[in-house]
């Protein structure tokens, strides 16, 4: 598995192409800050889809019944091999991190 940090020109199409792959995969979505600690924020839950709006700066990540937006995101590293994804961390204006580990890896569509 390699860390690899995407450029911001990559986030929207990247996104779209891992949700269409992504059938029933379970996510747990944790934030860790200096002001906050570690907290998981999602615990094992379906994760229906992810999107990056250019217009609004937002990465949605859209789990069953709950929508956890990332404001004004400034990186975003992927934990993936040639065929799998294993986790996406992104880091928001405010420094935070916001990190979703995939139960089971996501197996990538071709680019």
């Amino acid at each position: 598995m390699v860390l690899t940090q995407l450029a911001k020109s990559q986030w929207q199409d990247y996104f779209d192409r891992v949700s269409k792959a992504l059938g029933a995969k379970l996510v747990e979505v944790e934030v860790t800050g200096l002001g906050l600690g570690d907290q998981v924020q999602v615990e094992w839950l379906p994760l229906i889809g992810l999107s990056y709006d250019p217009k609004d700066d937002i990465l949605a990540v859209a789990v069953e019944g709950i929508e956890h937006n990332i404001q004004h995101p400034k990186q975003i590293h992927v934990e993936q091999d040639v065929e799998s994804l294993y986790s996406i961390e992104a880091v928001d204006a405010e420094g935070e991190h916001h990190i979703l580990l995939l139960k089971d890896p996501l197996r990538l569509p071709a680019a």
